[in-house]
């Protein structure tokens, strides 16, 4: 039996399909699984023992198709549930069982332009399992699964100043969005009141921001490593935390599979959208702003706050953040 699953993007929501791919594989014996996705989301399933075949769009459609042609897959698994994964299955040409992820996208629609909550109370990886439900797969109780090569963990290991052990807090500002990423002004009034070293991490366009949050906090034991690793060694630098302060972003899930004490801080998104940490409640803290007229007012974010006040971030409890990391 081959499966071929579809998610192209991004870090976070690939994590989030992980459970789908482990049940699959351990569930439906002798089954052959394959995944594809966009050829710069590699590092995040690479290491992943439940695949057995990696597919990467590289914009290269047709050269994918012809590929994917050839393998004569037995079922689709599409939890992506976009054009681009429709064009995928159209364009395959014998007759694969097909499970389609439900988006739910009118229900999100209405939540932000009307702030009526239709949306079903359920995790968003619940909801990825229920699209294999007809296989007779069911969740394991597992978690996410994100895999570290023992190459990338040492070579964080040896980045990381001997001092900070397991103790510190590692801190991922950062966002694809900015109004969901923390701003550099509220992240060192957090910081300030950690007790605890301060690890910083993102990629390259969060270099700056980190810079900034050092400055303005003055804290004494901290260190910037954003854009100076990789993913896997940045995951490994959430793995080694003592807790994880974290926006809305792929981090947040990655720190999930490893089931860390997670302090989640959301702007403009809420966590009502079903993709919050999916962790026991008890390792889970999220920080919000409640009650203002204009959250969510998008269910990805923008470059800027459409309303030019950021009251979802800049009013957040910056005490009531420091305090979980305790």
């Amino acid at each position: 039996m081959k499966i071929l699953i579809i998610r192209f993007s991004s870090i976070g929501d690939i994590v989030l399909t992980t459970p789908v791919v482990r049940c699959l594989k351990n569930q439906l014996p002798g089954c052959e699984i394959h995944y594809l996705t966009k050829a710069g989301f590699e590092p995040v399933l690479t290491g992943n023992p439940y695949i057995d075949h990696f597919h990467f769009l590289d914009g290269n459609f047709r050269s994918i198709l012809k590929n994917l042609r050839g393998q004569q897959f037995d079922y689709i698994i599409d939890l992506h549930g976009n054009l681009r994964s429709f064009r995928v299955k159209l364009g395959l040409h014998f007759k694969p069982q097909i499970h389609t992820f439900h988006k739910l996208n009118f229900e999100k629609w209405v939540l932000v332009n009307f702030k009526k909550n239709l949306l079903p109370k359920v995790h968003i990886v619940n909801r990825y399992m229920h699209t294999v439900k007809d296989l007779g797969v069911i969740y394991d109780d597992r978690g996410l699964d994100f895999f570290i090569s023992e190459n990338d963990e040492t070579a964080f290991l040896n980045i990381l100043p001997p001092e900070f052990g397991n103790q510190y807090v590692c801190l991922v500002p950062g966002a694809k969005f900015a109004t969901k990423s923390i701003p550099a002004s509220k992240a060192a009034e957090i910081v300030k009141l950690i007790n605890r070293p301060v690890v910083i991490v993102g990629g390259h366009a969060e270099y700056e921001l980190a810079q900034e949050i050092i400055a303005l906090s003055g804290h004494k034991n901290i260190v910037n490593l954003c854009g100076k690793m990789n993913l896997p060694k940045s995951a490994a630098a959430v793995k080694h935390a003592h807790a994880v302060i974290t926006a809305d972003t792929g981090l947040m899930h990655i720190a999930s599979a490893f089931n860390k004490k997670i302090i989640s801080v959301w702007g403009n998104t809420v966590p009502e959208l079903g993709m919050y940490p999916f962790l026991s409640s008890e390792k889970s803290f999220i920080a919000e702003v409640k009650n203002l007229r204009c959250r969510p007012c998008s269910k990805i974010g923008y470059a800027k706050c459409p309303k030019g006040h950021f009251s979802c971030m800049m009013n957040q409890q910056a005490s009531e953040i420091a305090a979980q990391t305790n």
